[in-house]
Parts: structure tokens; sequence; C-alpha cells
């Protein structure tokens, strides 16, 4: 829970500064709070940015580990959110930030619950898209991989990659990749 849900349920902040001190209560992160026998899952530091960040979009190397498309393990949380925004003042877990606007920043996203709280993912056709768009940042190997691995998995369909890769203007990057792919 955050101290702003907390707070809206009548709970002064200083009951909740009492509960931690008393151990009732564990401090996960600045304004959030867990009970402590509450063990964190896979996807813990998701739900820390989303608790965070709720309108920032986790991306790229995050998502496809969230997805399990790939070998990558980052170890930052990959965010995109708008190019106006402020960047998020969150020490842990560490961010890696991806500004975009339009299309780009609000197509594809899916909402995931995650520690009871509701995380904002792009999906799989989005992030592959999105790892050529920026396959200078995680290389484009990376891009390949996920490419390969979705297509694979069944994913995707040609159609959703063909729309996200439009919206992301990086269809004639991906065309001779996913007509390799394909044939």
């Amino acid at each position: 829970m955050t101290a702003r849900e907390a707070a809206a349920a009548g709970v002064h902040s200083h009951v909740l500064t009492r509960l931690v001190a008393s151990g009732d209560l564990e401090r996960v992160a600045r304004g959030l709070y867990r009970l402590p026998g509450d063990a964190p899952s896979e996807h813990h530091g998701l739900a820390v940015v989303a608790a965070a960040v709720p309108h920032g979009v986790v991306c790229l190397l995050s998502a496809l580990e969230f997805h399990g498309v790939g070998t990558q393990l980052p170890c930052e949380v990959w965010l995109t959110v708008d190019r106006r925004a402020r960047r998020p003042a969150l020490r842990q877990p560490p961010l890696r930030i991806v500004r975009a606007s339009g299309a780009a920043l609000t197509a594809g996203i899916e909402m995931h619950p995650v520690e009871g709280r509701d995380v904002r993912v792009y999906g799989v056709a989005k992030t592959v898209a999105d790892c050529f768009k920026y396959r200078s940042r995680v290389g484009l190997d990376v891009a390949l991989e996920a490419l390969r691995e979705g297509w694979s998995a069944k994913r995707f369909t040609l159609d959703e990659l063909d729309r996200f890769a439009a919206i992301c203007r990086v269809q004639r990057v991906m065309r001779p990749y996913v007509e390799a792919l394909v044939s």
C-alpha cells in the first residue's frame, strides 16, 4: 500500500511511522509499505516502480524479462515516460528512462497484476518493435533474439508486429529480418 492510499483510508502518516518502528509494517520504498511476512515476488521491482511512477510503462529489457522472451536479465527497470514528464525520483530499484510521446507511448500497453498493483507493461509485439527502435541502446542482438523467440513461441502475429513497427517507424529496418525469419 502507498502512503497516499493509507491517507485516503484515514490513516495518518504518524501511525504508519509507528507501525514501521514496531515491526508491524515494513517500508519497502519511500511512500510504499507492506506486511512484514509477505515475501517479494519475482517482479517486485516492477510493483515498486508502478506505485512510484503510475504514468510510466515497463519497456524494452524489463518487458522482455517480464514476458519471458529472450535471455536478458536487466539490473535496472526500463521505463517509458512521456517526453515532457519529470524524471522520476526513485533510488531503488535503479531506473533506465526512455522518453516517448503520442502513439509510441500509448499503443500496446497491457495491465498485469503484480503484488496487488496494476503494472503497465508493453506487449510482446510492441516490445520487439521498440527493441529495433532503440537498437543502439539495447543492441541489435537483443532485438533479433526477441524477434526470433517471440515468433517461435507464437506470442504475436505478423499483423501486430507490422502495426507496432509502423508506430515506432522501424518497418524498413525490420523488414529484412522478418522476411528471413518467416521464409
